[in-house]
């Protein structure tokens, strides 16, 4: 039957169609919705890990198993997944093992722009960039069978345009798989002796993987003009086809790890000139140069950022397609933090209080914005605590009470853990913020160890975060609300002049979480209030001024109340705290 399907969908599809009994992930835009569509299909066990680490090594257990297995995450989860995934490529699977990484060329929803690739390459695992939704779903049933057959992981690369795209797709029926599980010493226990067995195993499978390269149908050429080739893969085959047409003969790369070596030196010999068309990094094109090949590829072709027809087309000196205008210019719409927000009044009050502020990555990232203005630092998941531990202890007295870490809860579960336990062992005089709203909030309302459900929505076991800061050595842990102001201050300051570390649990949950009952929206008397500004200084979405005066939008409002705690005036009336 066919079907539109997203890109993302059509990955679940194929999992359920190839068989895939277990399937453990982290959510991460753009990768998110292949894990939530697999939990659809009640064949497949489908769970949120803490992190992606822990996710790959349930898969590899599940495989190890004899059951089809799946892990997904985005480009940066595959770093924290990187130290079982090299291993693994040395000890091979049992059922097969399928990776899903999603890439995010131009960050719309990350804090880099790595290009996934590299992790193939130096893992010495097979890697299939599928181009559209159909090929998603053709690309990891034959995965599958790629694992098996080499025994090995393998890594289908997603990216937002093909995770967040829709083509149609022909479904099919599910295939239902097991293998027994033998023991086997040798090759699952990665001690040096049986590690350096294994090496040379690896390097065989890479050499029979370039073979295959050579005549697999994952790459193609589609021929057409004799005087430009072109080398491409994923989507900038669709928009070298959409600018080029049939002007141009294309070779096709849906395997991009290992890359063939002789169909590359065929093509670029039947025309007579190659270019390279990729976007990220130029591993094709350096590849293409490695084998002696002249090719033009990044000397015009842009290193960052997505491409596109238009672009594509610029850079190669063919005239772009007319474009879409419209006749007003769009003011720019920053990010904000959503009205109602349980992080607002936090920000608000570390700011209040000149904190200098370690963040994490959550959709608490914007309280670096103003005017918020809330956040100094943000590298990577629960870097925020390890940071904190280390700024402290290169400045100590001198910063003391006037630095905190803030991180989110699903990120505390995912990497913010070995951090605070670091402060507990090596006493840092610290001060950690848990922002607690229940729930994985940027990625879309997952559902993550502290919320009591499970993927499903089901009851789950649930972490006790006083509990677990406790246990873990710390004997000041405060509960706050966010919504009250003056407590958040008051627990801010007590906590930052005490003389041993602590955790603050600011807890409320995401306002946009079905259950929450908001209040209806504030209103502000126009006669009581005298224009000073003071509630802008959280930039609530919903508080704008007209005519110097403030004035609540009531579409957006939840009736908060945090802006009225500001006002000295009393303008704000209405939404009574709850």
């Amino acid at each position: 039957m066919k079907q539109l399907m997203l890109g993302n969908q059509a990955f679940a599809r194929g999992l359920y169609e190839a068989g895939c009994a277990v399937a453990s992930s982290y959510p991460g835009t753009p990768s998110t919705e292949v894990t939530e569509e697999a939990a659809k299909y009640d064949e497949i066990y489908c769970e949120w890990a803490p992190n992606e680490k822990v996710a790959m090594e349930v898969a590899f257990g599940a495989s190890m198993a004899g059951k089809r297995s799946f892990c997904g995450m985005k480009h940066v989860g595959l770093n924290v997944a990187a130290d079982p995934l090299y291993t693994a490529s040395y000890t091979g699977v049992n059922a097969g093992m399928v990776i899903c990484v999603a890439d995010d060329p131009g960050m719309h929803s990350s804090q880099n722009e790595q290009d996934s690739r590299h992790h193939a390459i130096a893992s010495k695992v097979p890697m299939l960039e599928p181009s559209d939704s159909a090929e998603t779903l053709d690309f990891v049933k034959r995965a599958y069978a790629l694992s098996e057959e080499y025994d090995t992981p393998v890594i289908v690369k997603m990216c937002t345009r093909v995770s967040h795209c829709q083509s149609v797709v022909e479904t099919g029926e599910r295939v239902e798989y097991s293998k027994p599980y033998a023991c086997d010493i040798g090759k699952y226990v990665m001690m040096p002796a049986n590690a350096k067995k294994r090496h040379p195993l690896v390097e065989a499978r890479t050499a029979k993987l370039t073979a295959l390269a050579e005549t697999d149908a994952f790459n193609r050429v589609e021929r057409g003009g004799s005087d430009l080739g072109i080398i491409t893969a994923g989507t900038s085959y669709l928009y070298a086809k959409e600018v080029f047409g049939d002007t141009a003969s294309v070779l096709k790369l849906g395997m991009v790890n290992p890359l063939p070596v002789q169909l590359i030196r065929d093509f670029a010999a039947s025309v007579k000139k190659v270019v390279v068309i990729e976007e990220m990094d130029p591993i094709i094109e350096n590849h293409c140069r490695a084998l002696g090949i002249e090719v033009t590829g990044k000397d015009v072709l842009p290193i960052v950022g997505e491409f596109s027809q238009n672009l594509i087309a610029e850079k190669l000196g063919l005239p772009a397609k007319d474009a879409c205008a419209l006749d007003a210019a769009l003011p720019m719409r920053p990010p904000a933090m959503c009205s109602g927000c349980p992080h607002r009044g936090v920000f608000y009050t570390l700011n209040k209080n000149k904190c200098t502020v370690l963040g994490d990555i959550g959709c608490y990232t914007l309280g670096a914005v103003v005017p918020l203005s809330a956040m100094h630092m943000t590298l990577c998941m629960g870097a925020s605590i390890s940071a904190l531990h280390g700024f402290n202890k290169a400045l100590g007295d001198e910063v003391a009470g006037k630095t905190v870490a803030v991180i989110g809860d699903s990120t505390f579960m995912h990497s913010g853990m070995t951090g605070l336990a670091n402060i507990a062992y090596n006493q840092s005089n610290s001060t950690v913020i848990i922002l607690d709203n229940s729930i994985t909030g940027m990625t879309g309302h997952q559902q993550n160890p502290t919320t009591g459900y499970n993927i499903k929505g089901d009851p789950a076991g649930k972490i006790d975060l006083e509990s677990l800061c406790r246990a873990m050595g710390f004997r000041r842990v405060r509960v706050v609300d966010p919504y009250d102001l003056k407590a958040t201050d008051r627990v801010l300051k007590e906590e930052l002049a005490a003389d041993e570390p602590s955790v603050i649990i600011s807890r409320r949950p995401c306002v946009l979480l079905k259950y929450v009952k908001t209040n209806p929206p504030l209103a502000v008397d126009p006669e009581k209030c005298r224009g000073c500004r003071a509630c802008m200084k959280l930039g609530c979405p919903s508080i704008s001024f007209r005519d110097g005066k403030a004035h609540v939008d009531a579409t957006l409002c939840t009736g908060c109340g945090v802006c009225s705690q500001l006002c000295a005036f009393g303008a704000f009336e209405g939404g009574e705290t709850k």
